[in-house]
This record gives structure tokens, sequence and C-alpha cells, in this order.
């Protein structure tokens, strides 16, 4: 069965608050924080992956991107709609950043498994908006990382066929597809504790692995 409503609109389209009860709080703190940005250059916005920045990888945020007046925008557990939320209610309102690295959708092929199509419509949606509330910004599309031990397992080939489906949603000028995943997978393509203890999220190492992957991208923009 489909996650629709009655008017076969996709939740992974309808803007939606996580109903948490540190997410709005978080939110708040967020749109604070980059209120006090005397400018707001490069964007991280996300899951938990993302908000993993600040957390396992802090030291590696601290080398790579403190001087670079950026903002990390993932929030734990967010799936498409939780995004989209946030975009409506001024997540980068009045700012014009160089550019937004967007990570997103694991959490919609994850938590409820939605169908890729669903999933990747999210993004496409995401993508729209961005388009229309920073028209100067250049968007990195980052196809979502690998989850499972192994590349046959469910959740996994839901994360590919999104991949699979996003991929065109690049022109290769304002947003650019970018896939860092063998960066995270051994020879036979599996994930190994090592790298994701949890087949899902990233190590500490792995984040700088993961800013390694993408300066190519960020640093010629200063």
């Amino acid at each position: 069965m489909k996650n629709e409503t009655s008017e076969n609109t996709p939740l992974s389209i309808q803007a939606a608050p996580q109903e948490t009860d540190w997410w709005l709080p978080r939110h708040q703190q967020k749109l604070a924080e980059k209120a006090a940005m005397k400018s707001v250059d490069l964007v991280f916005l996300g899951d938990s992956i993302t908000q993993g920045w600040e957390e396992e990888g802090h030291v590696f945020w601290d080398e790579y991107y403190a001087s670079l007046n950026a903002l990390n925008l993932g929030f734990n557990g967010d799936r498409t709609e939780h995004v989209l939320w946030r975009l409506a209610h001024g997540a980068v309102d009045d700012i014009d950043p160089k550019l937004l690295v967007l990570l997103i959708g694991t959490n919609n092929t994850g938590h409820r498994q939605d169908a890729p199509a669903e999933t990747a419509l999210g993004i496409q949606q995401i993508l729209q908006i961005l388009s229309e509330k920073l028209p100067n910004t250049n968007i990195l599309l980052l196809a979502m990382f690998p989850r499972s031990a192994k590349p046959t397992q469910k959740l996994r080939v839901l994360n590919d066929e999104v991949n699979r489906l996003i991929q065109p949603y690049a022109d290769g000028e304002k947003v650019i597809y970018l896939d860092i995943n063998a960066c995270f997978l051994d020879d036979r393509g599996c994930v190994t504790p090592d790298i994701m203890s949890d087949y899902l999220h990233l190590n500490s190492p792995q984040y700088r692995v993961w800013a390694n992957a993408v300066s190519s991208y960020i640093l010629p923009l200063y």
C-alpha cells in the first residue's frame, strides 16, 4: 500500500513538522543561529547523518568548515516532508549561500519504506523550493549514503533506486549530483562496522572522508 492520503498526495511532499519535543526548539535555535551569522556561505541540509557534523563529526566540521561561514541544518529523523516544512518556515530565508549540500531521504526509505518514486518526488520538491528561495545558490545533491551491510538488503536496494531516480534532477550547473558512496563500501559493496557501526550512521573518522570527497566542489567557491 502506498503512503498516501485520500487525495493521493504522497506523505513525502506533505510539509509537516516532526512530532517530538526537541524538533521545533532546534528549528528555532537554527533560525537564531542563522540570524546571528554575518554571512552564511555554505549550508548542509539533511537528517541525522548531516546533524552528525555537530556530534561524531564535530572535529572535522571545525577543521573544514568553521572558517567558511557554514550552517548545519541537519535534523535527526527528518524525512523529506520535514525538510519541506522547515523550508516553508524560514530555514533558508534571508541568506544567499554560495553552496548548499543536500543529503535527504534515507528516513523515508527506512522508517516508512516509501516507494522510491515517492521519496524521489520529495527530493525533487525540496530542490524546486531551494531554487526559488536561493536563486543564486549552487546545490550539491548527494546520493543517499549506503545503508545495511549487504548490497542485496532491502533498504540498500531502496536507497539505490532513489539515487537512480534523483540523478537526472541535476543540470550540471546549478544542481550537481554527486555519488560518493564508494568511499563507504568495501570491495564487495558491503558496509562494515568500522564505517558505520549501525550500518546507517557514519562513524567519526568517516566525516573526514566525506569532507575530502566533496572538497573539490566547495573550496573553489572561496
